[in-house]
């Protein structure tokens, strides 16, 4: 994995790193760390798909995902972090790669 030659001094540690179009296996690198350090079920979230709050169900199909009515506190809070996981990726990237995602729907999608 090779490093962009002009590597920008001054990059923020509070920031996600920009994708430019190339170096794509170092961005993600970045992006990896990023990530773990802000939280790491976020990375899981990307990997494994978004949180979907379910109730159980007495017959078939035996669960059924919850209107936002039913969210108990920690089903807020997992939902926001699948929204938090995606607003990070959307802003790591510029408007070209923005304009190819911007119809998708969760982080792992993207």
């Amino acid at each position: 994995m090779a490093a962009p030659p002009n590597l920008e001094e001054g990059q923020s540690a509070y920031r996600p790193p920009k994708f430019n179009g190339q170096y794509y296996g170092w961005w993600k690198a970045r992006m990896h760390d990023f990530f773990m350090a802000e939280d790491c079920e976020l990375w899981d979230i990307i990997c494994n798909g978004p949180y979907v709050p379910t109730r159980v169900l007495e017959e078939p199909p035996f669960s059924m995902a919850k209107t936002s009515k039913e969210y108990t506190e920690a089903d807020k809070i997992a939902v926001e972090k699948n929204f938090r996981a995606k607003k990070i990726l959307v802003y790591g990237i510029g408007l070209e790669e923005y304009n190819r995602i911007s119809t998708c729907d969760t982080s792992k999608e993207i």
